[in-house]
């Protein structure tokens, strides 16, 4: 029956409406640590392990990484490997989200707004 999808199937609406919800909360979050911390990139550089709480739903503790690398990081990897396309893309979507949140900031403090 081809016209029944499975489950893990994401129709491209779905992707559309996910890939711009990623996009504004991580621009928004990014926005937002930046108003209050004034760091420019740093949704940028904490995405990575944002992306690994996403992910990662296996159990492992975040401590895990520091203090038992060798057995977190290959299931880091195992779960990595299986993310189909649409979750990548999904998360890319994050990802330029913090970038542009990044770049918007750098402009408004040159066009002279200094609470940014």
């Amino acid at each position: 029956m081809e016209g029944l999808h499975r489950m893990n199937d994401v129709s491209l609406v779905q992707l559309i409406i996910s890939v711009v919800l990623f996009f504004v909360m991580f621009f928004g979050i990014g926005f937002l640590l930046n108003m209050l911390l004034r760091m420019t990139w740093l949704m940028a550089i904490v995405y990575p392990v944002v992306v690994i709480f996403i992910v990662d739903e296996k159990g492992v503790s975040f401590l895990d990484y520091i203090f038992k690398p060798g057995t977190a990081f290959p299931a880091l990897m195992d779960r990595l490997q299986v993310l189909q396309v649409v979750d990548i893309v999904i998360l890319c979507g994050g990802f330029a989200g913090a970038i542009v949140s990044g770049i918007v900031m750098i402009y408004l403090r040159k066009a002279g707004y200094r609470m940014f």
